[in-house]
Order: structure tokens, then sequence, then C-alpha cells
């Protein structure tokens, strides 16, 4: 598996308390006619806590059968149990996808050399590729460069979205891990400097709502059109922050809604979106010409 360019870290869509399926699809297929290069189901932008078992599989079901093998598909698997965190893997093995992007296991907050050991046992046991996610602002737990360095070398660990909220991190670690592995930008707002340090891509929240403005960001990068890259990330400025003025997905829930791609609704504990924030989200959307 090969990830390069433009993620999405899919919302789950619901109509009320139940998932929406067929509005998932629906995304799906937009994200790959902006020129998506790969998506994930089940991030935390796809509220995987509250979904049960069933729902989890009928996303990741959906989300494969839609993309129908044109770019790579990930689920998330990762929780902070090692032993679930296996048999999660497997079971999104046998829905199909392409990856796993297992986050660090939160709350018990363990030691860099148990998250070596947490993965290790994953990647040889899980069944597929593993992205590790490193994302400490909602884990708690900081996977530092030096130990995705170590991991990188580990059968089955091919690479690491990082959204630790700033550029330093991933310029150590495409410094350190062997080439091929793939360093990817967790931070829609770091995502153009992350380039410039040698990121291959980015995990984005933002490109549920604006695929291809951020696939012009990227293409534009990788042609060398710097300037015009940088016209667009700029453009999209407003919108990377206001879709972080609320615990997300509540604010691309939002925005999706704005956009009639679905409803806004979320699980408990998560509210909707404020009014604020999508007064705030309007503006930004007409500003990315969006609107």
């Amino acid at each position: 598996m090969r990830l390069a360019g433009i993620v999405t870290a899919l919302i789950t869509p619901f109509d009320g308390d139940r998932v929406d399926l067929d509005a998932l699809s629906s995304l799906v297929r937009g994200q790959i006619a902006a020129g998506i290069h790969g998506l994930v189901a089940c991030g935390t932008t796809g509220e995987p806590a509250t979904l049960t078992h069933e729902e989890r599989d009928d996303v990741i079901r959906t989300v494969v059968k839609a993309a129908a093998g044109r770019v790579p598909v990930l689920a998330g698997t990762g929780t902070n149990c090692t032993r679930t965190t296996i048999d999660e893997t497997q079971r999104a093995r046998g829905l199909g996808v392409d990856g796993a992007l297992v986050v660090t296991p939160y709350y018990n907050r363990p030691q860099q050399d148990g998250m070596v050991e947490h993965y290790r046992r994953v990647a040889a046991e899980g069944g597929l590729p593993v992205v590790l996610y490193n994302v400490p602002s909602r884990t708690g737990v900081n996977l530092l460069p030096g130990t995705v360095a170590r991991l990188a070398t580990l059968p089955g660990i091919v690479g690491v979205k990082e959204a630790s909220g700033s550029v330093g991190p991933v310029r150590d670690i495409v410094g350190t891990v062997p080439a091929g592995f793939m360093t990817l930008s967790g931070d829609d707002g770091l995502a153009l400097p992350s380039f410039a340090v040698g990121a291959q891509g980015l995990v984005s929240v933002t490109s549920n709502v604006a695929p291809r403005q951020l696939v012009e960001m990227w293409e534009a990068w990788k042609a060398g059109r710097v300037a015009h890259a940088a016209e667009v990330d700029r453009s999209l400025l407003p919108l990377y922050n206001a879709l972080f003025l609320e615990a997300s997905p509540a604010p691309v829930k939002a925005a999706a809604a704005i956009l009639g791609m679905c409803k806004d609704d979320v699980r408990l504990p998560l509210l909707k979106a404020g009014r604020a924030t999508r007064e705030a989200l309007e503006g930004a959307l007409a500003v990315a010409g969006l609107r």
C-alpha cells in the first residue's frame, strides 16, 4: 500500500441517530470525482467511539464498496487495548480495506517502549499494513519522532499520520525513517509547511468539504508551483480555523450540511455546532469559493 497526496478522514453522516449510508456513499463518490488520493473510514473524524461494532462494519463496508478500488481505503482500528486493536484490525481486513490507521493508546498513556511493543504486535497479528497515528491533544500521549524511527524499521509498519500540532516532528521523522516510509501531516493548517520539510501528504478533515481545493494545492506543490499552492492554502485558512472552533467533527458536519452533503447530526457527548461556528463557517466557505 502506498499513500501520497490528500487523504480524507471521512465524517460518518447521521440522520438523527441512524448512520446514513446513502449519504456516506455519495460523499465517497464526490471525493473520488474531486481527485482525492485516499480515504479513511472510522478515523477520529468518523466518530468511531460512538458507533457499534455493526455500524463500524457497515461504514467500512460502504466506503470500500463506493471506492471500488479506485483509491486506497484505511480503517481506523486503534484502541487503548492491544488485543482489541488486533481484533479490530483483523475485522477491518475482512471488510476489504487496504490498511489500518492505528492511533496511539489513549487514556492509559503507555511508555514509548510500550507503544513500540503495542504497534509491533498489531502489525504482526492484525493482517494489514499499519499507519501510526499520533494526536497527543486527544490521546494524552505523544509518540516521539525517535520512537517513530524505531517503529519504521518493523515489518508491516508503513507510515505515520503526525498530528501533534507542529512541523518540527514531521521534519524530524522525515530525516530519520527509511526510504519508502510514508510521513503524512495530520494538521490541515500545517500541511503546506509540512510538505516543505518532506511530508508526502495530508490526512485531512477539511477535504470532506473542500477536496478539489486541497488536491489543487497538493498538485501545485508537486509541480513546483509553490506560489499557487500558497495562494490556495491562504484561501482555505479561514476554513481550517472555523472547522476547529468546536470539537471536531461537529463543525465539519455543519459545513457539510451547509453545502447540502448530509445532515449536521452528531452523537452525544458531542453536540451540533453552535450559531457562532456556523456563521464563521458560512464566511469561510465563501472565502474558499465554495459558496
